[in-house]
């Protein structure tokens, strides 16, 4: 007789065995194999900005990059699958798998160029870039060669949109689905979809996300930035992420307000959900106001950045104007709106973005603050969090159980 332990265990055994053991592991190694080369790809780009400006960084940038497309070729052409279909479970490990290959890979920039040799530092700054989290082990930023700022901030815009929905986008010409691929990778909880064809949809995304980088870059250069800081803050932005080239964030910008609406506005855009962007693209923006999250999501934004430009306008310490003013500015009232509308935007939508320290602020402001970080933007963006369109479903259900509870 077996114990009701021992039960379990056989249980347990007879389900692994049953799941894990009809995982087809040449599709996932193959696909890690096309993670690995589009990140190789990737890390190419960024060497023309250290030959530019004479950085010895170039060639660690270089033989990284070589080393992960190799590799990534090796697990390509040595897993060729019988059966190309992806299943639930591959689609799942993939995902998770192919996030582990882009860390391990990303830090070998950091890591061959001797910027970052800490095997443990490097590998933070990896995730903290493809997850767009933002936080850094880097104290002088300004100091760092170009190339390896570009490749930072270059990890930030592949983690945004995914390099996964990237991936989806040539899976036709692999002869493989991706459908699977997109459920577990999509954030939030619905899966819309820009057309039936899942490719097309992945392809339409990375569209819509690659032009409005190009915008937000043309439109930072017209307004002040260099060529350089423009291109990535302008990554940074529209995943979401928040690295900067500049040790002050965009703090650096305060004499160029016009610099700062900018940022507000791709802000905005980058934590909506990317289908509501389209359809505004394509002239529907009734589509866009009929979302409930996204009326929540905008009316809430300019809603806390009214109460905190007040907080801040009546209530800030004379001594510490310097954060909220610059001589150059149009005047304390339009300082106070950008910096709270500024503040507000970067914590709901994760970006992480500073143009002021809000701590040096009033402690009610500092306690609305620490609220918003657990908001989050829409679904189906590149902002992280909750999501606001959770919070609507908890409050709702919330409401109808008061409502029975009542009745």
């Amino acid at each position: 007789m077996y114990s009701a332990y021992q039960k379990r265990l056989i249980l347990l055994k007879d389900y692994l065995t049953n799941t894990m053991g009809s995982v087809n592991t040449k599709i996932i190694f193959r696909f890690l194999g096309i993670t690995a080369i589009l990140n190789g790809l990737f890390m190419f780009i960024a060497v023309p900005f250290s030959v530019y400006h004479n950085e010895s960084a170039a060639w660690g940038i270089l033989n990284a990059g070589g080393i992960t497309v190799i590799t990534g070729l090796l697990l390509y052409f040595l897993n060729k699958p019988k059966n190309t279909i992806i299943q639930k479970k591959e689609g799942y490990l993939i995902v998770t798998l192919g996030w582990l290959t882009l860390s391990l890979t990303g830090m070998l920039p950091y890591i061959i160029s001797g910027e970052i040799p800490n095997i443990t530092n490097a590998f933070f700054e990896t995730i903290s870039g493809y997850s767009t989290t933002g936080s850094t082990i880097l104290k002088d930023i300004e100091s760092m060669p170009k190339g390896i700022l570009f490749w930072r901030s270059a990890t930030h815009w592949i983690g945004g949109m995914g390099i996964i929905v990237l991936t989806i986008a040539i899976l036709p010409l692999l002869g493989i689905g991706g459908m699977q691929l997109f459920m577990a990778e999509a954030p939030g909880p619905s899966t819309d979809k820009l057309h039936p064809r899942i490719t097309d949809t992945a392809k339409r995304l990375y569209l819509i996300y690659v032009l409005l980088t190009l915008a937000q870059f043309l439109l930072l250069k017209v307004a002040g930035m260099t060529w350089f800081d423009a291109i990535n803050h302008a990554m940074a932005t529209m995943s979401t992420g928040g690295f900067s080239t500049k040790n002050t964030s965009i703090a650096f910008y305060n004499n160029l307000p016009f610099v700062q609406y900018i940022i507000i506005f791709f802000m905005l855009v980058a934590g909506t959900n990317f289908i509501l962007t389209y359809f505004a693209l394509k002239g529907k923006i009734q589509k866009v106001f009929h979302s409930e999250e996204f009326k929540y999501y905008l009316f809430g934004i300019i809603g806390v950045a009214s109460i905190i430009t007040v907080l801040v306008y009546f209530f800030q310490d004379p001594n510490l104007q310097t954060t909220i003013a610059h001589p150059m500015v149009f005047g304390k009232v339009e300082s106070a709106i950008r910096h709270s509308l500024f503040m507000v935007t970067s914590i709901v939508t994760t970006t992480g973005f500073v143009t002021a320290d809000f701590t040096m602020w009033s402690f009610f402001a500092s306690g609305i603050f620490f609220a918003l970080f657990f908001t989050g933007g829409s679904a189906g963006s590149t902002s992280g969090g909750v999501k606001i369109v959770r919070h609507i479903i908890m409050l709702k259900n919330s409401f109808l159980e008061f409502k029975k509870a009542l009745h």
